[in-house]
Formats: C-alpha cells, structure tokens, sequence
C-alpha cells in the first residue's frame, strides 16, 4: 500500500512480499504464494478488520501521528500501528511501515578534508601528513560555520535595533539638553547678531562657548552613561569559533590549503574576503582615504549639519548647539579611525543581510610602522566583533616584528591574535613550487638565451596564444587606485604582454601588479636581462 504526497512516499512492507520501491507499484505478490496476488483493496480489508482495536491505541500513536503523517486521514490509524510494532492480523502476515523522500535531500557542501583527500586520490596532490594536520583543524573550523552564521544573523538584528534605539533616545536627549539651557537663559545675553548664528557657523566654522566650565568631552561622557541607563548596554557578540594562523617554510601549501578553505565557505559565509598582504594595505589606505574624505575636516561645514537637526521646530540656537554637538561626536570619530573602516572592511554591499565574517589574509606581514598600526587596529576591531581570522605567513606570531617597531601597539595585537587563534606549524621541508615546476617540465615557461631563434619562438607562442582568445590585439588602460592608472601596451581578452623595464623599471608599485594580475591570467615577459646587484631594485 502506498501513498504519495509532494515530500514523501509511504509503503506498507513484509518481508516475504516481492515489492517493488517505485510508488506507482499497485500489485503486491506474496512470494509463499506465488499464484495469488494482492491489491490495495485486499490489502486494506485485512488492515481494518481490527480498526477498533488500534483506536483504543489512539491516545498513545498521537504524537507520533503527527509526527510521521500529518496528511493521512483515512489510514493513520493502520499505519501508525503498523510503524510503532510489528502487527500480527488474522492472515498472519507482519507488516511495519517504511519511509523514504521522493526528492534527492539537498546537497550537502563538501568541507577542506573531503576536497583535500579527492585531490590526493585523483593524483593532483601529494599526499602530505603535514597539511593533512591543517586540513583537519580546517575541517573542524568548517564544521562549526553554519552554526555561528545563524547566531551572528541574530545578533545584528538585536545590534540594529538597539543602534536605531540609542540613536532615537540620543537626539531625545540632545533636543532636551537645548532647550533646558535656552529656558535657562543661557543664550539671553546673546546680542541682535545672534539671530545669525547659525550661518556665521556654517561660513565661519565659529563655535560658541555655550558650556562655561563643562567641557564637551563631559557632556558627551555623560550623555552617553545617561543612553547607557536608558537603553542599555551593547549586545554581546557571540563567541567566534577559533581561526587558524598558519606559518611554514615557503611553498610548503600554506596558501593551497587556505583557498581550499576559503571556497569551502561559499553559500554558507555570506561576508567574507581573502587577501593577500599588499592587496590588504592598499584597500585599507583606500578605505581610510575614503572615510576621511566623507567624514573629516575637509568636508564644507554646512554638509555636516544633520538634516534632522535642520527640520526640527526650534530657535536657531538651538539648532547651533546641537550641530556643534554633532560636529565634536564626528571629531571623535575620526580619531578612531581603524575601527569604523574595520567595520565596513568585510561587508558583502550587495548583502541586504548581515552575518557573520570570515577574513582569510594571505602572507601576514609587518614591513614598516603603519602595517604595524593599520594591522593592529583593524584585526583587533574585527576580532572583537566576531570576525573568523585566517592567516598564513613565513613567520610565528611573534617574530613577524624583528625590527621591534612599534613594540606595544605590536604585543597587544599578538595577544589578541593568539586568543582568537589556533596557532599551527606546518612543519614540511618540501617546496612544492620546485616539485610542480618538475613535473611540468615539459610546459616551457621561459626561453633563453636572447637570440633570434628564441625571439622567433617567443613571438610564435605569444601568435598561438593570442589566436585563441580572438587575436586582436589592443592596448588598455587599467584604474589603480587614487585615480591612478596604469598602461598595458599589448592585450587581447586577458592575455598581456611587457617587456622586462616597462613592468620592473619604471616607478610601479605593489597597486600596479595588483591590477596587471586581476586583469589578466596569462602575460608575457620579453628582453628579461640577467639578474646581478646592479639591477637589484628592478629585481
């Protein structure tokens, strides 16, 4: 017996009954007898001759009534009875009922050990005990992601709501404030040029000393205890599971294993980015340049005043106190600078929807001071607020600042990293880059020495190559970043072309490779000279 509906199939199954799976089946034939046959019908004749002795079972197959087939009417009875026992009926055949989905069950994404051990086994990798150790502390971090992606959900909505609270008790408060000082007759000795206070300003940039004694720096403190006892205190975050900092040897897998990990997270992480140390700096510069330029001083004043101060009801000193009051809260803000660009460093724009963040940073590093301080600031901001960091380098934790620069700021930033992560040697000697390179000997990668045989063979793959992706070639402009840009001579469809002193002996940094890279997957490098001292900066 069997009854379809749009999630599940049920049947109705004993063993000695030669029953086929499919749920169109209508004919059951007992294989003790295999001259007769069974339909439906006979079926249920059987089945309700003791329908009054499974309605005194009523009351105890309720719950698992409903929880087995909440859309079965005329035999949920017979059916729960025969699902919580094996049931004798007077034929004397045992029946206990099955179920399966009609649907495949929806697939489940593959973590880093299942990616990692394919690789192994179609012979893409080799096979390594120690990154198979990362794998594993990989796969223990992937298995805990979908879990705190739910619980970060629920956090921003409670923090939006809250946020949107404190903001409305705020303007309350400030509104308040005004107006008991202008009861007060704080402003009554204000002269007839008073009534233009607010656009002297506004033009002027002019303040008035409208608190004797009482810095701004106390009223804001004691504006914020006040929301504090209001409101409440902030949400807690709730509690990241560990990241992963991984140091080795170079070429050992570091960055192999980490991208594994990073593509393991799509459609589970929705705000998550992987950088590379470089690629990281230019976008906090970027960010930083972005903030300041919307934010600080060089903003023209009268875009500074809030519109909600500017539609509101009352004297224009008032609206002069509460816009000086805004001003001094910006001027706080951009002393912190690193962490409102951390907050907005991670977020997917195309997200309506906030969650929890991964950061998975490629080749960690502390080349000069302000890597140490944007480091500092932007990691500890992000650490704090629930970000998953992963980060691989050449280096531990603590040696990554040999120079000893910025010592403190650089101590309290590796104390906080190493709380919130799993801190993992590598510890293999191979380099796997000198291992591929060998394998693939047979794919020419350079062609030397420089003479006309292998310019010729140089320009012939450089035809075949091109011919592939159209074969028309065009020069490009590429954007940098600042409004800076850089040239690209010969392309065509991502595919480039260079000579050694237009790529390396030009004024060029890090942004410029950054773009060449995302721009093209294949480029070509000719007239490379030998490498000596006396180029060392090109090199």
């Amino acid at each position: 017996m069997s009854r379809t509906g749009p999630h599940r199939v049920w049947q109705i199954w004993h063993p000695s009954f030669d029953i086929s799976t499919k749920p169109t089946k209508e004919i059951y034939t007992d294989t003790n007898k295999p001259n007769q046959q069974y339909d439906k019908r006979s079926i249920f004749h059987h089945l309700n001759r003791d329908r009054k002795a499974s309605l005194q079972r009523r009351n105890h197959n309720r719950s698992l009534k409903q929880q087995i087939m909440p859309n079965v009417s005329q035999i949920s009875t017979v059916l729960r009875l025969a699902f919580s026992c094996k049931r004798r009926l007077s034929n004397g055949l045992h029946f206990v009922a099955r179920s399966y989905s009609t649907s495949d069950p929806p697939k489940q994404p593959s973590g880093p050990l299942t990616n990692y051990s394919k690789l192994v086994e179609q012979g893409r990798l080799q096979h390594d005990p120690y990154q198979e150790k990362v794998v594993s502390a990989f796969e223990n971090l992937f298995g805990r992601l979908e879990h705190f992606e739910k619980q970060m959900e629920d956090y921003h909505v409670r923090l939006a709501e809250w946020e949107k609270k404190r903001e409305e008790e705020r303007r309350k408060l400030m509104v308040e404030e005004a107006e008991k000082k202008e009861d007060d007759g704080m402003w009554a000795s204000v002269n007839k040029q008073g009534q233009k206070l607010l656009g002297r300003w506004v033009l002027g940039r002019r303040q008035m000393n409208v608190e004797p004694g009482v810095g701004k720096w106390v009223s804001y403190l004691n504006r914020e205890r006040k929301l504090d006892s209001i409101v409440g205190s902030r949400p807690a975050v709730p509690p990241a599971p560990k990241g992963l900092y991984i140091y080795g040897n170079v070429g050992c897998g570091k960055t192999m294993l980490m991208d594994m990990f990073y593509g393991a997270t799509d459609g589970i992480i929705r705000h998550r980015q992987r950088f590379h140390f470089h690629e990281a700096m230019l976008k906090i510069n970027e960010q930083m340049h972005k903030y300041w330029k919307e934010n600080g001083a060089e903003k023209p004043m009268q875009y500074s005043i809030s519109s909600w101060i500017m539609n509101l009801p009352v004297d224009e000193k008032v609206k002069e106190w509460l816009a000086g009051e805004e001003f001094y809260k910006q001027q706080l803000q951009m002393k912190h600078i690193l962490p409102a660009v951390a907050d907005k460093f991670l977020v997917d724009q195309q997200s309506s929807k906030k969650g929890a963040s991964i950061l998975c940073f490629d080749e960690i590093q502390t080349v000069d001071v302000f890597a140490i301080v944007a480091l500092s600031g932007i990691m500890s901001r992000l650490l704090t607020t629930g970000t998953v960091l992963v980060a691989t380098s050449n280096r531990a934790p603590r040696e990554l600042n040999q120079d000893g620069m910025q010592k403190e700021i650089f101590d309290k930033f590796i104390s906080k990293l190493e709380k919130h992560c799993e801190i993992i040697s590598i510890g293999s000697e191979v380099d796997y880059r000198r291992v591929a390179a060998k394998n693939s000997a047979e794919n020419v990668h350079y062609l030397w020495p420089l003479n006309d045989a292998v310019l010729e063979e140089f320009e012939k793959m450089w035809r075949q190559v091109t011919d592939q992706y159209g074969g028309e070639i065009t020069s490009a402009t590429l954007p940098v970043m600042f409004g800076r840009t850089v040239e690209v001579p010969e392309s065509c469809s991502g595919v480039a072309r260079f000579t050694f002193e237009y790529l390396c002996g030009r004024p060029v940094g890090a942004a410029d490779y950054i773009a060449v890279a995302k721009n093209y997957h294949t480029i070509f490098i000719s007239d490379i000279p030998a490498m000596s001292m006396e180029i060392r900066d090109k090199v």
